[in-house]
């Protein structure tokens, strides 16, 4: 035994498990006077929302809710969703957030296998929620406690499905005298569904360490100030905002909520209430810059865009640049909490054409400072590939940010975690300054005549021409080549082109392969973070006949 062990045993002066409630408490203690949260009329200082938070906390208590219960929440970005986030972890509780977009059954199935002990609905869900409580009912034998939160900024349909009224529920019980996060940081803090694109999705398990570590990396990862105004474009139930709750939490931002992702509300959130800081999938951002410009009108403060969800086409990253919106790209999954790597900006690109930094820039670069590891492995051999820019190799993390695994699914945990390495299942390459660029998810390579198509390739070159809104390249069955390109495309309000012309314009671009075979200007499916619905469409591919243009 060293003499480092002797009599210098962790106690509670010196050693606590890491939860990032914490910051809520800090905030509460320090900044309790300052705006924590912006909804409609509603308005909430830290330290109303630490107190709103803990008389949730003490609701729940009551209701039966402890360590390592479920609680699931289908809200859309509202204070609900908020206190949520920090009254469910400090009762040891995992929270559950649901995706607002599934279907009936999809949730029934969810709750059932998180075994869900209360749900918070927002009314405006009723229509989907009734069913799905149907089903949880006959088909799961499950019945959690309802809590029906009737929003003052909805004045749509709905109607209130449980025995409880957030408010009055809040009313009715006295706040608890301190969030706490657990005495073990590994316990659970929530539980989040993959998206189920090839049978059952997977109920991915993070921890409270992570989300503490992870909060603090978006602070780092963005060189937030103290006091950021976050404007809620990403949904919250979406890996649990990227961890930003919490991260809003620790600077005593201000949260600025959004029932809906519309241009117009974005901007106008912008401008009314100063807001610095917004995170969002391409798409979203595309809505900014396709906007009016007498909409972006009076916007006069330095507004920072966090990306991912998708590799973002370098037409957004130039079209941002141009509207004055600092882009910052991130990548990662669920299984990481959301972004787990950066494309770090360097000084010396600065001094690059505006086509080479789009390029830079549009990597996905780096691991965060606080996760361990992120390279690109041969899939079989795991050995890494060599930083050239060109030999392809799968992406994976190992650290203190990767989940703790598939909630009741060993086989799939043990599979993802082969060989210490979270396995991300997206190809991409190492390149000579160690920034890793994503190819292509596994499944959305197109194989044709023996030859490897990155599908995010064909799909930048469609997004370099003017009249292109959204794309997606997947591939269709081929009786010579085995499979070849089919776009999908939709097209600017006030653009039109023919399917010969971006034909044509790929051409000019891409080498003779990889130009599509077809162009279907088509709606393309969108999940609500905006993430395009490949299998769709590969579905589509593969059930219609196909004709060369």
């Amino acid at each position: 035994m060293s003499i480092y062990d002797q009599h210098l045993d962790p106690n509670a002066a010196n050693h606590v498990a890491l939860s990032p409630v914490s910051f809520v408490e800090r905030s509460a203690e320090v900044f309790g006077d300052l705006p924590a949260v912006v909804h409609g009329a509603r308005r909430y200082t830290w330290a109303q929302v630490r107190e709103r938070s803990a008389r949730l906390a003490a609701a729940l208590r009551a209701l039966g809710v402890g360590r390592g219960q479920t609680v699931s929440v289908m809200l859309p970005n509202t204070p609900e969703m908020v206190e949520a986030h920090y009254a469910v972890p400090a009762l040891g509780a995992v929270l559950n957030t649901l995706n607002t977009r599934l279907d009936a059954p999809l949730l029934a199935w969810q709750m059932n296998h998180c075994e869900a002990a209360v749900l918070i609905t927002d009314t405006e869900f009723a229509a989907l929620m009734k069913p799905a409580l149907q089903a949880l009912r006959t088909e799961h034998g499950r019945e959690p406690v309802v809590i029906d939160v009737c929003d003052s900024e909805y004045a749509g349909p709905g109607e209130r499905l449980g025995t409880h009224e957030y408010e009055a529920l809040l009313a009715a019980h006295a706040p608890l005298e301190k969030l706490e996060g657990p005495a073990d940081e590994w316990d659970a803090i929530a539980v989040s569904y993959t998206s189920g694109t090839t049978g059952d999705p997977k109920g991915v398990v993070t921890h409270h360490r992570g989300a503490y570590l992870n909060a603090v990396c978006n602070a780092a990862t963005w060189t937030m100030p103290h006091f950021p105004k976050y404007l809620w474009t990403l949904p919250m139930f979406h890996c649990n905002g990227w961890c930003f709750p919490w991260t809003v939490a620790m600077l005593g931002g201000t949260h600025v909520c959004l029932r809906r992702v519309e241009g117009k509300a974005i901007l106008d959130a912008m401008r009314e209430h100063g807001v610095d800081h917004y995170c969002a999938a391409p798409i979203v951002h595309n809505l900014l810059i396709n906007a009016p410009a007498e909409q972006r009108e009076g916007i006069t403060q330095k507004v920072r865009g966090m990306v991912a969800g998708a590799a973002p086409p370098a037409s957004m990253i130039e079209g941002m640049a141009k509207l004055g919106i600092d882009i910052t790209h991130v990548y990662g999954l669920t299984e990481v909490y959301g972004p787990a790597s950066v494309a770090v900006k360097r000084d010396a690109w600065a001094q690059q054409s505006l086509s080479e930094q789009t390029r830079l820039n549009g990597r996905q670069g780096v691991r965060y400072m606080l996760q361990e590891g992120m390279t690109v492995l041969d899939p079989e051999t795991l050995q890494p590939t060599p930083a050239d820019g060109q030999t392809m190799g799968e992406i994976m993390f190992r650290g203190n940010i990767v989940m703790k695994g598939y909630l009741k699914n060993p086989q799939s945990t043990a599979k993802a975690f082969e060989g210490g390495w979270f396995h991300t299942g997206d190809l991409g390459v190492m390149e000579a300054d160690r920034y890793v660029k994503i190819k292509d998810r596994s499944k959305d390579v197109i194989i044709s005549g023996g030859e490897n198509i990155s599908s995010i390739e064909v799909e930048d070159a469609l997004y370099r021409h003017p009249a292109v809104l959204a794309c997606a390249v997947v591939a269709r069955p081929d009786p010579k080549w085995g499979e070849t390109p089919v776009a999908y495309v939709e097209t600017k309000a006030d653009a039109t082109v023919t399917a010969a012309e971006l034909i044509a314009h790929c051409k000019s671009l891409l080498a003779g392969y990889k130009v599509p075979k077809e162009i279907r200007f088509e709606p393309i499916p969108k999940t609500s973070t905006g993430k395009i619905q490949k299998f769709e469409l590969r579905n589509r591919a593969r059930s219609t006949g196909a004709i060369d243009v």
